[in-house]
């Protein structure tokens, strides 16, 4: 039996992708925005990204990109992200998203080594299902299309796309999660909590 083609495989990946995320959504009986109305879910997120972050470092022998991966600036001034519109932040957030999912398919055409491969794909998975999960936040007519440049900054260490995506998860997505629930969820649902509240 032959092995799959790479565009299979990669059709195949994405299917997956989209049937777990609908799997979760029809779990909770609920639409896509009510998963924000939980404070739980995006510090499971947060949990999972430091422990990527973890596994990855722990990894034996990581090379050194030669062509280095291109990665998005997270870091933001809170001031200008509050006085920014949800759907200004959303968009932002799937630019970073976008960049960070190039630098790690630009990554895992590099790393041989079993221990930082199967990171990379699973990290890989994560920010593509953020990329599907903020897709379905659109708040204003017109499908999103990555042509966006965000600040940018090149990177030759594999741990630090790790960082990256533990960054944007612990900052500007838990920010956005809790702007979210304060529009969208009712009250006694656990989305007016600070986000601060649950930073470790």
């Amino acid at each position: 039996m032959q092995g799959r083609s790479p565009q299979l495989s990669m059709e195949l990946n994405r299917l997956l992708l989209l049937t777990s995320f609908l799997l979760h959504v029809e779990e909770g009986r609920a639409s896509p925005v009510r998963l924000v109305c939980d404070s739980r879910l995006i510090q499971k997120y947060i949990g999972e990204a430091k422990d990527m972050e973890k596994r990855a470092g722990q990894c034996q022998a990581l090379p050194t990109l030669s062509c280095p991966a291109v990665l998005p600036l997270v870091d933001f001034s809170l001031q200008q992200w509050k006085s920014k519109s949800n759907e200004t932040k959303r968009r932002e957030i799937l630019c970073d998203l976008a960049l960070l999912v190039g630098a790690v398919v630009r990554a895992q055409g590099q790393v041989t080594q079993e221990c930082g491969a199967a990171q990379l794909s699973q990290l890989r998975q994560h920010a593509n299902s953020f990329l599907l999960l903020l897709q379905t936040f659109g708040l204003e007519a017109g499908p999103w299309e990555p042509g966006c440049s965000p600040r940018s900054v090149e990177q030759t260490h594999v741990t630090g796309i790790f960082l990256t995506y533990r960054q944007l998860v612990q900052g500007k997505l838990r920010f956005f999660f809790h702007d979210l629930a304060k529009d969208l969820c009712k009250e006694g649902q656990g989305g007016d909590r600070d986000p601060r509240c649950g930073a470790r």
